[in-house]
């Protein structure tokens, strides 16, 4: 059937900035893209629950135009974790099939696509219970101080098979384990100096415009900073470590944080100057 844009609004469009009226067209344009493909409706309350649990297969122009819409509305709004998820995965899966293929040929990676861990908080919460030196406290300390549920994330859309999406998702949930690893916070510095290590990882095109969008909103002080310090750290820092894709992090929840940086080739994001002066 035909399909339209429905914008639900008692008030009327008054007080309505243009750059909201964008963000709720964009919004609603890829629900209504994703809803299509479900189920050919308009889009409602009961086709968004849909949508969530549904793995969708796009077509060519479906996913260009979920990834424009997903990037212009990432760069008006970049907290929004929905638009960020979208465009990873509808300009990232020959990236995903690349770090399936790499897990498929190691042990540990074979363990976690056979096992299929998530990171939840029904499945990491012993973490917090573990002692202060361990790489599990370690991570329960990261987690407490952002105030961030494991169970935040948006769900993976836009992958074309079950396997896929798996490989998606843990490469969205295991986000946090790299920051406390890599010593990152989550500012605008941390965030930009992790996603050139993930980029070099897996080389997502999303990682690569994730830095070109975090660095354009650096102050002067911060971008001289960055790329004086954290740019070529992250560089160095993400070709001597491991395969992080292929690292079956829960396994290690109780080792000393100090021994497994050190077996896992990881090089902590430098301390001098301290982020939390920007």
């Amino acid at each position: 059937g035909n399909i339209g844009l429905r914008f639900e609004n008692d008030g009327g469009d008054f007080g309505i900035s243009p750059m909201e009226k964008l963000m709720q067209f964009i919004h609603s344009a890829l629900l209504v893209v994703s809803s299509s493909l479900v189920k050919g409706t308009v889009y409602n309350k009961e086709t968004s629950a849909m949508i969530e649990r549904a793995h969708i297969r796009l077509k060519g122009w479906q996913q260009a135009a979920v990834a424009l819409g997903s990037a212009a509305g990432a760069l008006l709004d970049p907290g929004r974790a929905d638009l960020i998820a979208a465009l990873g995965e509808t300009t990232g899966k020959p990236a995903f099939e690349r770090v399936l293929e790499r897990m498929k040929k190691c042990p540990e990676g074979r363990a976690i696509l056979l096992e299929q861990p998530r990171v939840i908080s029904s499945k990491v919460g012993h973490a917090w219970d573990l002692p202060d030196n361990t790489f599990g406290a370690a991570y329960a300390r990261f987690m407490g101080s952002r105030n961030f549920s494991p169970d935040d994330r948006p769900p993976v859309r836009f992958m074309d098979t079950e396997e896929l999406a798996y490989v998606a998702m843990r490469a969205r949930e295991v986000h946090d384990f790299w920051h406390t690893l890599f010593d990152l916070p989550t500012n605008l510095i941390g965030e930009s100096a992790l996603k050139v290590i993930e980029f070099e990882q897996m080389l997502l095109p999303m990682c690569l415009m994730s830095v070109a969008g975090g660095t354009a909103r650096f102050s002067k002080k911060q971008r001289s900073l960055f790329y004086q310090h954290y740019f070529p750290w992250a560089i160095r820092a993400g070709m001597q470590c491991k395969d992080l894709m292929c690292l079956y992090y829960e396994q290690h929840f109780h080792e000393d944080l100090v021994d497994v940086r050190r077996r896992w080739g990881i090089i902590p994001a430098p301390t001098v100057p301290k982020f939390k002066t920007f």
